[in-house]
């Protein structure tokens, strides 16, 4: 039930058409919630129908053209009444730590270089979280909206902190067991 309330909030910070939204989404609410563009036009069609968004009137009517949506207080009460409801944290479903388990049964054989893959790309996204920090809240940037998107990216770096950290561990774990898996090598001499 959360993509409509990501939509919502995205209309509340700018009214913005389907198109921008798709747009957004790929550059800010997709890092923590991503949608599909026909998911996002799917859910704008929702909303508009319960009555919590409106397309805005278009000065030239024409086929074809982009409608721009605003929240309505409908809008604006529901996403209020989401803010506050309890939800309980969801579980982690990320295929890797299974493909790490299913190892533990078949050999580790091609996951070393997939762990190598996953904590490049985890600091690409740490990276590109440090980039928008530094672009987004230079210092005395302190209005509360700003506080809590600052909020917002902090989780993200801390989470893509987490899984470096436990990549670097796994990474030295699988190699330590590829190593002893191996045994000693052929043509060393044995000790006396």
């Amino acid at each position: 039930m959360s993509l409509p309330h990501a939509i919502l909030t995205a209309l509340l910070e700018k009214p913005s058409s389907g198109l921008e939204l798709t747009r957004r989404f790929d550059r800010s609410i997709g890092y923590f919630w991503s949608a599909t563009h026909q998911q996002i036009y799917r859910e704008l069609g929702k909303l508009e129908e319960g009555g919590l968004i409106r397309a805005l009137p278009s000065a030239q009517p024409a086929r074809g053209q982009k409608k721009e949506f605003e929240v309505l207080p409908a809008g604006r009460a529901e996403l209020a009444r989401w803010v506050g409801e309890s939800q309980d944290p969801k579980s982690i479903r990320d295929p890797l730590l299974l493909r790490i388990r299913a190892a533990a049964m078949v050999g580790t054989q091609g996951l070393l270089a997939e762990l190598r893959r996953h904590l490049e790309l985890h600091r690409q996204q740490l990276a590109l979280y440090e980039a928008i920090e530094e672009r987004d809240f230079p210092p005395g940037r302190d209005a509360p909206e700003d506080r809590l998107r600052r909020l917002v990216l902090h989780g993200g770096t801390a989470l893509e902190t987490f899984w470096l950290s436990w990549l670097e561990e796994a990474l030295a774990e699988v190699e330590a067991l590829e190593k002893e898996q191996a045994g000693p090598q052929t043509g060393a001499a044995a000790p006396n």
